[in-house]
């Protein structure tokens, strides 16, 4: 069937286009749509909201210049009044985002699998709006809590809005969406005293935890270094659920969706976590913000999982079951395109804010399966919007809008936006000639996949998602010995803040499910022993979830023993493309020896900062100016991912004496970073803790060759850390 591209030509202000013209790429599309919107104050007179010019802004209207206000001030009252409203209710979960807009283009069609077009046609970009979020927190809480990330796609699609709505974690906590509420209930601050923000180490989420097994996996993720994510920019998403691809003959295959980050998949440590969210609670916001603006734009590969409908229960565990994943191993992701994120938002509340996600936001090609999560947010999607967004026209915000026509029945409302014509609001009509009419399948109309169900009513979940444990061990076994060790330690973490011990003991016993020796470093840490029996049973509701005896009978053991995509580990190493890497220097510093580092680390992409005790111009050992980016008082080592320290003797005697610059090289090393100093910097270098045991590091490099230095430095800059110099080599910083 012969596609139409939607021109970026014609759009009027309700969004409206006019010309649909063959071969006119919408790549820009929905940056034209949002034009008639967008509103520049650069030289302007200023109004009130009806457009009367404004004489005084800043006085209000009196009876007399002591005397009272008059209630005929309308330009006063026009003003108290938006800001009164002007913040709308938070999302309940996903408060904290940050967004941006880019293209999408897939690389080669998926016409055998989907007849979605933009999935079939290769020289069409489709516009994108994406939202990075994080779940528990507030919108003032930090970027940094440990927590899943929210990873959602808008695709300005010529049929239509498709919404992939994901995470940066391919399961979820539960398998029906009934108990989304107690798990959110659970996680969010407890309701006596509100506390604590954007953190899950208290008891009421644990208590939860422990009596969920099926959580058993995700809480795996959660306690791992991918809920404390580097950047945005590099982090996987996923779909999590089950969706069906259907083609063009009406062929239903089963889809996993996922998002590859090109700059690979990196983290923070914990205690840098706790300090940057100190430090600069805005750490990803501002992160993904500068390098759009500063042209180093994040990308992304669309990843598929694509199972054909008749191999659907081949598998050791349910397709349908949003607490289990499909193995890379067992079926490959296949990388067919790529989103690149290249434009920040105009307006954070307008656009970030007042989007709205909806995972029933499909295009014809695109279905879902019958996973008891999914159809369940299906309904909650649309519920909160008409609360958050103050009414059922929400999606005729600009940032909401498709960039195609739309044309229904529906009127009236809160906030209603289109001015429509004509006598008929209603379907069939004969006056208005049945205008708007329904698309045939041949016209683009979307076609629920008619799946076959015969079944009786009930309320009960199948067998087949009994098995909570067999791939959270999978999931721990894939891990480094590093990332094992972050785990246990997280888990020691969060256990530790819960005060009710027998939450805690249920925990032990829920771990041990998974690896008794896990269990056992964890009981240990908590003064604990794994007690044998529980008092009582856990979740009566399930079977699955009753006795912990029942729990091995109820285990899948298959042949998979671990899967390299699981460890970051395994992650794309051969970039320092955006890394920031800390300069410390001082009066006196070897121009040579900083200025080639410098280049070289620029020239690969990177970007450094000079910090020195001062802000201003530091005096080099030549009488040179160098510009300060920032002293050793408003700088931190945890906001960078690589330090060096240039030569030049008056410099490093500077530094060795500035408490701040050798803890900036302690923190560095105890975070595991790369390290770099000039031959003639030992001195600072020698200041240090970790002086002591650069032995053998590869991450701690020293050379009176600056362009060797060089080399050196940025080789282990790409390895983002050295986790191995972690447990043995711990230091105060």
């Amino acid at each position: 069937m012969a596609t139409k591209k939607v021109t970026d030509k014609g759009v009027d202000a309700t969004g409206d286009t006019k010309n649909l013209d063959k071969g006119v790429q919408p790549a820009n599309l929905k940056t034209e749509n949002l034009a008639p919107h967008t509103a520049d104050a650069t030289g302007e007179l200023m109004t009130t909201n009806t457009g009367l010019k404004i004489n005084d802004d800043q006085n209000s209207l009196k009876a007399g210049d002591r005397g009272p206000t008059l209630l005929e001030d309308f330009i006063l009252r026009e003003k108290i009044t938006h800001f009164d409203h002007e913040r709308i209710p938070e999302r309940v979960v996903h408060a904290r985002g940050s967004g941006a807009h880019g293209v999408f283009k897939v690389y080669e069609s998926l016409a055998p699998v989907t007849k979605a077009l933009f999935l079939n046609d290769t020289e069409t970009e489709t516009p994108v709006f994406v939202r990075f979020s994080t779940v528990a927190g507030s919108r003032g809480s930090t970027d940094l809590a440990r927590d899943v990330r929210g990873f959602a796609v808008r695709f300005y699609t010529e049929e239509g809005n498709f919404d992939l709505v994901g995470n940066n974690m391919p399961v979820f906590f539960i398998q029906d969406a009934i108990k989304f509420p107690d798990l959110i209930h659970a996680v969010k601050p407890e309701p006596d005293n509100e506390i604590p923000q954007a953190a899950s180490a208290h008891d009421t989420f644990w208590d939860f935890i422990s009596l969920t097994p099926e959580s058993a996996h995700m809480i795996m993720w959660v306690m791992s270094d991918r809920a404390i994510p580097r950047s945005y920019r590099m982090m996987e998403g996923f779909g999590v659920h089950t969706f069906r691809l259907v083609n063009a003959e009406g062929l239903s295959s089963f889809v996993k969706f996922h998002w590859k980050p090109l700059l690979g998949v990196h983290s923070v440590a914990w205690d840098e976590a706790q300090n940057i969210s100190g430090k600069d609670p805005d750490f990803h916001r501002r992160d993904l913000w500068d390098a759009i603006d500063s042209g180093a734009f994040p990308e992304w590969e669309l990843g598929v999982q694509i199972v054909p409908e008749e191999d659907e229960f081949k598998f050791e565990f349910d397709l349908l079951d949003p607490t289990k994943i499909i193995p890379e191993e067992l079926v490959p992701v296949q990388r067919v395109g790529k989103m690149t994120l290249n434009r920040n938002p105009d307006n954070f509340f307008a656009e970030t804010e007042q989007i709205a996600f909806h995972l029933g936001h499909v295009v014809p090609g695109i279905d879902f399966s019958n996973d008891p999560l999914l159809q369940g947010r299906l309904f909650s999607y649309t519920d909160t919007q008409l609360t958050r967004l103050g009414g059922p026209n929400f999606q005729e915000i600009p940032i909401n809008r498709p960039i195609v026509p739309v044309h229904n029945n529906q009127r009236d409302g809160f906030m209603r936006q289109t001015i429509n014509k004509g006598k008929t609001s209603y379907s069939p009509n004969a006056i208005g000639n049945n205008d708007p009419r329904q698309a045939t399948a041949a016209e683009g109309g979307f076609v629920t996949y008619p799946e076959r169900i015969s079944a009786s009513k009930v309320r009960a979940r199948s067998k087949s998602f009994f098995d909570h444990f067999s791939q959270a061990r999978l999931f721990l076994n894939s891990q480094s010995e590093p990332e094992k060790n972050h785990l246990t330690d997280a888990l020691c973490f969060e256990l530790g803040k819960v005060k009710t011990v027998a939450i805690r003991q249920r925990m032990l016993v829920f771990l041990a499910q998974i690896d008794k020796g896990l269990a056992a470093e964890v009981a240990y840490a908590l003064g604990l022993h794994i007690p044998e029996k529980l008092d009582n049973e856990l979740n009566q509701n399930i079977p699955a979830d009753a006795d912990p005896a029942d729990y091995a009978s109820l285990q899948v053991e298959g042949s998979l023993a671990k899967s390299d995509a699981l460890s970051m580990v395994n992650t794309v190493k051969d970039s320092i493309q955006t890394r920031k890497v800390a300069i410390l220097a001082a009066d006196g510093v070897d121009e040579n020896s900083l200025n080639t580092v410098k280049a070289a680390i620029e020239a690969a992409g990177g970007i450094t900062e000079v910090i020195a005790p001062r802000l201003g111009f530091l005096t080099s050992a030549n009488d040179e100016k160098i510009h300060v980016d920032e002293s050793l008082l408003g700088a931190a080592s945890v906001l960078f991912d690589a330090v060096y320290v240039p030569g030049g003797l008056n410099s490093v005697a500077t530094l060795e004496a500035d408490a701040d610059a050798v803890h900036f090289l302690n923190e560095a090393f105890k975070h595991c970073k790369a390290i770099a100093a000039a031959e003639q910097a030992m001195q600072v270098i020698e200041a240090t803790y970790f002086s002591k045991k650069i032995d053998n590091d590869e991450g701690v490099i020293i050379s009176a060759d600056a362009e060797k230095l060089a080399t050196e430095f940025i080789d282990a800059i790409k390895q983002h850390r050295f986790w191995e110099r972690e447990k043995p080599r711990k230091i105060p910083a």
